[in-house]
């Protein structure tokens, strides 16, 4: 069985072909520029294998209602030339299999669900957040996603500002002080002049990103009341995520029990920021079984 997987992003468009075992065939990258240019690479590097299912995990916001005329387009992105692109429908154009369609966070969520069940963990439910030049989380309860009417918007959630954050009026085009207006790489020039790779890891904007971070575990505790909250992307690290469990424990003040919090708020288990490709993998299967 040859299963592919797409990691669409903003960014870039990762492809692969894998195995049911979830093993990496072959896999290839390219910059994500315009609908026209990089589904037709999609599409000519898939034209050299023979695939049984493929699984998507794409940038959006998404259609994923199958009953929608727009299902498989992305919508309303900010993405130059993005807007109402029909993704699924362009691909189906040339690839007859079974097509699983979610979006990017939802894969990563999937993969790092899939992963902690091959690591024999009691995981029945699970979260992940990306924090990188966007901020989004999926949410797997069951086996299944979080979301019917459309997939889950957590990078837009509203927090408790800081007090030393006051005066940064936040950066996202929509809402401004969101969660992604608050924790998203640019926030770190925006704020501060210099790029996010150049912060000196003392500097104390990291601890008002853990502390917005870890508002956003705490609402996803309290109102999906997960097994583990992963949080993955550029921007996070272990230090960062050590900050985040900090004050965590304080803003919750124990009102819950939960397991030690090393164990419960983690990185990926996935090397390479690859949940997304295993992720994709497991719902080609799942697309090929339904």
């Amino acid at each position: 069985m040859q299963i592919g997987s797409i990691e669409a992003g903003g960014t870039k468009f990762v492809c692969a072909i894998g195995d049911e075992d979830y093993r990496i065939k072959d896999q290839t990258q390219f910059p994500t520029t315009t609908p026209e240019e990089t589904l037709q690479k999609t599409l000519d590097y898939f034209a050299k294998f023979d695939i049984d299912a493929l699984g998507i995990a794409s940038f959006g916001p998404i259609e994923i209602r199958q009953s929608s005329p727009k299902y498989g387009y992305v919508t309303n992105t900010p993405k130059p030339g993005w807007k109402n692109t029909d993704f699924v429908g362009t691909l189906k154009q040339k690839i007859r299999v079974p097509m699983f369609w979610t979006t990017d966070v939802n894969g990563s969520a999937y993969g790092e669900y899939v992963m902690s069940t091959l690591a024999n963990e009691k995981i029945d439910s699970l979260v992940y957040y990306t924090i990188g030049t966007g901020v989004g989380a999926g949410a797997v309860i069951d086996g299944e996603f979080l979301g019917n009417a459309g997939h889950p918007e957590m990078g837009h959630t509203f927090l408790k500002r800081h007090s030393q954050d006051l005066d940064f009026p936040g950066i996202c085009p929509f809402h401004k002080d969101c969660l992604e207006g608050l924790v998203s790489g640019p926030t770190l020039e925006a704020r501060l002049g210099i790029k996010g790779p150049e912060v000196p890891r003392d500097h104390p904007v990291w601890d008002i990103m853990a502390y917005y971070l870890a508002q956003a575990a705490i609402q996803a505790t309290l109102i999906i009341r997960p097994d583990k909250i992963v949080f993955g992307g550029g921007v996070v690290d272990e230090a960062l995520l050590e900050k985040v469990r900090v004050q965590f424990d304080q803003l919750l003040n124990h009102y819950i029990d939960l397991p030690p919090l090393k164990n419960y708020i983690t990185m990926p288990q996935v090397a390479n920021n690859g949940s997304a490709t295993l992720g994709d993998f497991a719902l080609g299967i799942k697309a090929l079984k339904d």
